[in-house]
């Protein structure tokens, strides 16, 4: 295991264990307390002889994400009784519920523009991120990113970054602020090899759009028979706690359009192992099949499937379309 993934949950684990002393210091007398400050003290133990993360049944690693969850587990996936595998089952589909909640509606249109999505998580939860917020001043806000890591650790993050940037959007600050301070708390609230990359774009009422690119997949601009591309000017968030981001400001008429997907699209493989890549998207585009923001989404969608033809996905994959309509 990881030097500083482990090092990162001992620190969780006495903090958890100050916090269960003082709680019993108080109500000596909760059975279920002094339970769990054994259940910590254990944990402690084994990170001391060396078998922390480790099933007790199969001595196999445990799962990373879901140690980073929750680093009192004791067994791997494969070992769970059944009881804990149903209740196991029964978080996961609360999990996947509550995540299918942040999303964003399908229809959302506002301040002269029109937005389309698709959001294909990989198993039941998700690690990539979208949302549309629209502002009092008749702009709108749109993101796209993805979280470093899979699984229910992975998700927790997502909605973890979903509720920072609805709280910084909500402030009125310029875009550069909204992503520093995200990147910050991310940094400061998460373990060291977390980050996310991400797309954050304000899209106001004249056509005016202002977009910050973090470490993600490039961003398309489909203007008449011209597509271009905007790639990453910022490092992901979260990466250091003190990150500068930067801008770019983009002119759109009516009916152009911005396409933002997340790497389960590009690096998408087929049969042969081979990727789907940025340059199929472009072309995607380029063709204008297409007449709306949801037109675009279910082409790209499409011709990813059928370049995969039937091999499994190995990633989330999302993708965002932003159109101008007045």
């Amino acid at each position: 295991m990881a030097a500083q993934f482990e090092s990162t949950l001992h620190d969780q684990l006495m903090d958890r264990r100050r916090k269960l002393e003082s709680a019993i210091a108080v109500s000596p007398e909760r059975a279920s307390l002094n339970s769990l400050l054994l259940e910590v003290d254990a944990a402690l133990s084994r990170m001391d002889d060396g078998s922390f993360g480790l099933c007790d049944v199969c001595h196999e690693p445990i799962e990373s994400d879901r140690l980073a969850a929750n680093p009192l587990l004791r067994f791997c996936l494969d070992h769970l009784a059944d009881s804990q595998r149903r209740a196991l089952e029964q978080d996961l589909e609360l999990a996947s519920r509550i995540q299918s909640a942040l999303l964003p509606r399908p229809d959302f249109a506002y301040g002269g523009w029109q937005a389309a999505f698709h959001y294909e998580p990989l198993s039941v939860v998700s690690g990539d991120y979208c949302d549309l917020i629209s502002a009092e001043d008749g702009s709108m806000y749109f993101m796209i990113g993805d979280v470093s890591g899979k699984g229910v650790a992975a998700s927790m993050l997502m909605a973890h970054l979903n509720a920072m940037m609805r709280a910084l959007a909500g402030l009125g600050l310029p875009l550069v602020q909204i992503m520093e301070r995200a990147s910050r708390v991310f940094c400061e609230s998460t373990l060291a090899s977390h980050f996310a990359t991400l797309v954050c774009g304000r899209a106001e009422r004249d056509g005016k759009v202002e977009i910050c690119n973090a470490g993600h997949s490039p961003t398309l601009l489909a203007q008449g028979d011209t597509v271009r591309t905007y790639n990453a000017t910022s490092l992901p968030l979260g990466l250091f706690c003190n990150e500068e981001f930067s801008t770019e400001w983009l002119q759109l008429q009516r009916g152009d359009l911005l396409l933002l997907y997340t790497d389960g699209v590009s690096e998408a493989r087929n049969s042969k192992g081979e990727e789907y890549g940025d340059s199929d998207i472009i072309e995607t585009v380029r063709t204008r099949s297409w007449k709306s923001a949801r037109e675009l989404v279910h082409s790209c969608i499409s011709k990813v499937a059928d370049f995969r033809a039937g091999t499994p996905p190995e990633d989330d994959l999302t993708l965002m379309a932003i159109q101008r309509i007045e």
